[in-house]
């Protein structure tokens, strides 16, 4: 992935180096851009007119995948998991009910818009800063399609940063963020990349999007992590100390006086017992059922998920992660739907 992405934009430079004029690379770019959102756009509202057409629901999911790799720091398999995580969603080995029996199969629980065509953008010479953009414009169309609420399939972490942008943005005011995850996703740049997966929370408190911050699940955190946690008035909450933290973690009320909550589930927050299939394996984190249980008994109006840091080219144990991902995708369409 990281090596075709860099095949786009060494093919735009070239065409730089050979004189082609700026505004004809500009200009084709612009055409790629406006196609991708176009595409996104019309699904959405076909999906939206179809929830509305057959009426009563107040808030309906609506999938977007963002398969987006390349602001790993290590691999970037995470490009590859939107098209596995829907295969697993609608596996036969299982059924589409969720938990506490809400169908999948009924549009006014969950619909599909498609991807993010990332790879095309990057093919065309899109950089990153126009590329987050676009993410956060394509959350807005599917926004615009009331009662429709994204819950978006990742790719890495950094997909984070525009998803909770554009809800931000598109609500009027921030929001509360729920983030399970071993790291806290909060260098200032890690590696010079401030876009990196390992600096999204960073640009979203930052930007002001999020007024309350709870991290769970952590245990790979340095004194950077600790410090812009500091900082930011994050709330960590480490699996060192998760014993005494369960009662009130899995008893958690969020988004009073203010626009709604989000929920960022790194697949890493598991224990790789549960979920061996990610890119940075992390010993002593949480049961799939402690997930769970945080989910199920968060009382919030939950605005919007995503579910990121699937590796495919790591899950090797028959797709296994894949449907952990594909579990916790049915766990939080119930929890949006509505």
């Amino acid at each position: 992935m990281k090596s075709a992405g860099r095949l786009g934009i060494n093919y735009i430079q070239k065409l730089h180096a050979s004189n082609v004029p700026k505004e004809l690379v500009e200009k084709g770019q612009n055409r790629v851009i406006e196609a991708s959102l176009t595409l996104i756009r019309e699904r959405a509202k076909l999906k939206g007119e179809l929830v509305r057409a057959l009426g009563g629901a107040v808030a309906s999911t609506s999938l977007l995948g963002v398969p987006l790799g390349h602001n790993s720091s290590f691999l970037q398999g995470p490009a590859f998991a939107p098209p596995r995580i829907r295969e697993a969603i609608w596996c036969g080995s299982t059924n589409s009910t969720t938990e506490e029996g809400k169908e999948l199969n009924d549009p006014l629980i969950l619909t599909d818009v498609g991807d993010v065509p990332v790879q095309e953008l990057r093919d065309a010479g899109v950089d990153d800063d126009r590329l987050m953009g676009i993410i956060s414009e394509s959350v807005k169309l599917v926004m615009e399609e009331d009662p429709l609420r994204p819950l978006v399939l990742g790719g890495d972490h950094s997909i984070s940063h525009p998803v909770v942008r554009a809800l931000s943005e598109k609500l009027g005011g921030p929001i509360d963020i729920l983030h399970l995850d071993a790291h806290p996703d909060i260098y200032h740049a890690f590696e010079g990349n401030k876009y990196s997966h390992a600096s999204s929370f960073a640009r979203i408190m930052e930007g002001g999007y999020a007024r309350r911050l709870l991290q769970v699940g952590i245990r790979s955190i340095n004194k950077e992590g600790r410090e812009q946690g500091k900082k930011f008035g994050v709330e960590q909450y480490e699996m060192r100390t998760f014993s005494q933290d369960r009662q009130f973690l899995e008893n958690l009320k969020l988004g009073e006086g203010v626009k709604g909550v989000y929920i960022s589930v790194d697949l890493d927050c598991m224990d790789p017992a549960f979920a061996p299939g990610v890119s940075h394996i992390e010993p002593g984190g949480l049961s799939f059922r402690d997930v769970l249980n945080i989910l199920h008994n968060l009382q919030a109006d939950v605005v919007g998920a995503d579910v990121v840091e699937l590796n495919p080219q790591r899950d090797t144990v028959d797709g296994m992660t894949a449907m952990v991902a594909a579990k916790l995708v049915r766990e939080l369409t119930a929890k949006i739907s509505k």
